[in-house]
């Protein structure tokens, strides 16, 4: 994958959901963030684990049961959910269910100084331009 390219990708497009077992597709990774499409069977989990950096849930299609840390959520087509680094969490499938997963790899990496699209700055402890 070209990360200096857009990548599109239409999350309503049919997915081929397992007759039973839990499929997953990479389509798109990078440096900075790694998405996998997963697809679940009626009844298939998740079961209860740990991500090394941050993640992104995103329910696109059908219901799933998802346990972060001591809560429970369910979650329906349009639940988005933030979960920070090591926060354990799981996910089982009530109905066939469509699953989008960000990786936020970056999220883990020290932070590097922004570059500016504008000139030079002007130095600390200077009054502010009029």
């Amino acid at each position: 994958m070209q990360p200096d390219r857009p990548t599109i990708h239409d999350l309503r497009e049919p997915v081929e959901v397992p007759a039973d077992g839990i499929l997953s597709r990479a389509i798109y990774n990078d440096d900075n963030a790694r998405v996998v499409l997963f697809s679940f069977a009626t009844g298939q989990q998740l079961s209860d684990h740990t991500a090394a950096m941050p993640v992104t849930l995103e329910i696109v299609e059908g219901e799933a049961d998802i346990t972060l840390g001591a809560d429970a959520v369910e979650g329906r087509p349009g639940t988005w959910i933030y979960l920070p680094a090591d926060l354990p969490h799981s996910v089982v499938a009530k109905t066939p269910v469509t699953m989008l997963l960000t990786l936020l790899k970056s999220a883990s990496l020290p932070l590097r100084e922004p570059r500016s699209r504008q000139g030079p700055q002007r130095p600390a402890g200077r009054r502010p331009w009029p």
